[in-house]
């Protein structure tokens, strides 16, 4: 069973720490400290990659957001002034065309119930 990319981590970590510690000078699986050194470096060095995206992807979307803040309120503009403009209105192709529903073809919104039928006494 595969372990987890974070597992690796710690385990490279926990195991580095240990044998700098306790044995630095000894070889382990016919390697000295600074070759496990080596052997694992890139697999640090893509961790310290997927990091630096991470943040840059996190940093994205923040301002992704803000600017969506002021386009929000652009396009809010433009379609009150479509909606005000007295060739296009609320009427107009142009308005439908930007996705909203024309006010000819808007249904009432009068809901009736089921009980709403039976008069009370």
């Amino acid at each position: 069973m595969p372990t987890a990319p974070k597992g690796i981590a710690e385990r490279v970590n926990l195991t580095q720490t240990a044998w700098e510690t306790l044995r630095p000078d000894k070889k382990f699986g016919g390697m000295t400290l600074a070759q496990f050194k080596v052997k694992v470096k890139p697999s640090i060095d893509v961790r310290t990659e997927i990091a630096v995206l991470e943040s840059q992807m996190t940093s994205a979307l923040n301002r992704r957001d803000d600017t969506d803040k002021a386009t929000v309120e652009t396009l809010q503009f433009v379609v009150n002034s479509v909606k005000g403009d007295p060739e296009e209105g609320q009427d107009s192709e142009l308005y439908e065309a930007m996705g909203y529903v024309r006010k000819s073809e808007r249904s009432s919104g009068l809901h009736r119930g089921k009980g709403a039928a039976k008069a009370a006494p």
